[in-house]
């Protein structure tokens, strides 16, 4: 096991169920958000000094926003319960009802966030297709309605999501961001970020939070996912945004009290596990290595950070295969109509990548 590993893999030493016995021995690359705090981490959660959040006087949470938004360059940060809150908070924020969002087709806002959009902001999505769930800006203008035309809806918001998780973990290129930038700016649009992976792309991408933090109005990042916190996500931007979200965040339920231990968690895994997610897409590109020798195998998404999506040839029941491989310990998630995937973290080790390497060239 790597040093980021459980020490308390073992069912035994901490009375788990058997149920949960039987995931402790799974291979499980079903999703980042399947990671454990480390006993680091755990520690510096049992240590956190507290107070009461909503209002505003637990340090730990202080500290964290203070933190996060000093990366990115940003004026403020809200701590939330998680990323669905913080990018329903932000559509909220930027938009009225009856407006228009331009996303990507796979944006995680339309797919996997229960119908919050038309839910919580009353607004209608514009969609963009093709090229692993990113979008160019010309593209977006192609789609921006005329400012004064009363027949359409009001243009109001474009978002992107970086990594994108329907993609298979596609990096944008820095400069097509810079690009849209620019066009939100000169059409009066505001720009916002589900970057729930975002750290992967930077860490992919070598590049750093600051430049990101002068593109967007508002940015997403999550905890939970590659950074191995048990829970949270952090909402970046200006202090009069972020004075807004605070009231869009309340009237959601999401003012925390003593919510300092989940924060510490957060600071910590901001400055011991970012670097560390380079190791996650080596083994991404392990399993990618194993798939591409495998005849069952239709094709591969391109695999930039810690996600392998691949699809299975017509006539390979996908239910089948899951079922295949839950049998040799191995959990990963079926996407619908063949494709699947795989999702590399901190509680996966390098040794259980080859196991299941050895799995897939194994099956016929």
């Amino acid at each position: 096991m790597s040093g980021f590993q459980r020490e308390n893999c073992n069912p035994e030493r901490v009375g788990v169920s058997a149920k949960a016995s039987y995931l402790y021995r799974m291979i499980d690359l079903r999703s980042d958000t399947f990671t454990l705090p480390t006993r680091e981490m755990r520690e510096a959660m049992y240590n956190a000094p507290l107070g009461d959040d909503v209002f505003g006087e637990d340090p730990s949470i202080n500290a964290l926003q203070e933190k996060a938004a000093a990366l990115f360059g940003m004026e403020a940060a809200l701590f939330c319960p998680s990323g669905t809150m913080t990018n329903q908070i932000a559509v909220k924020v930027h938009t009225r009802p009856g407006d228009e969002i331009i996303c990507h087709e796979y944006a995680h806002i339309y797919n996997y966030e229960g119908g919050g959009v038309a839910f919580n902001s009353a607004c209608q999505m514009r969609f963009i297709s093709g090229n692993r769930g990113l979008i160019t800006a010309d593209e977006v203008a192609a789609r921006i309605n005329p400012a004064h035309d009363i027949h359409a809806a009001r243009t109001s918001l474009v978002e992107v999501e970086n990594t994108c998780n329907k993609g298979g973990g596609s990096c944008y290129e820095l400069e097509e961001l810079k690009q849209i930038s620019a066009l939100c700016k000169q059409h009066d649009l505001k720009f916002h970020m589900d970057g729930a992976r975002l750290w992967n792309a930077l860490v992919a991408k070598k590049e750093t939070p600051e430049t990101y933090g002068q593109l967007f109005d508002s940015i997403s990042i999550c905890l939970s996912k590659g950074l191995g916190c048990p829970v949270g996500s952090l909402l970046l931007g200006s202090t009069g945004f972020i004075r807004e979200a605070l009231r869009v965040r309340k009237k959601l339920g999401g003012g925390m009290r003593q919510a300092g231990m989940l924060a510490a968690a957060g600071s910590y895994a901001l400055e011991h596990h970012v670097a560390r997610l380079a190791e996650d897409h080596l083994k991404a590109r392990r399993l990618q290595e194993a798939l591409e020798d495998c005849l069952w195998v239709k094709a591969i998404e391109r695999v930039e950070t810690n996600i392998v999506i691949f699809y299975l040839h017509p006539g390979r029941e996908e239910k089948a295969f899951l079922d295949r491989m839950k049998e040799q310990d191995i959990l990963l998630i079926g996407m619908g109509q063949g494709k699947l995937r795989f999702v590399t973290h901190l509680d996966v080790s390098m040794e259980q990548v080859d196991q299941v390497a050895e799995v897939l060239k194994k099956l016929n």
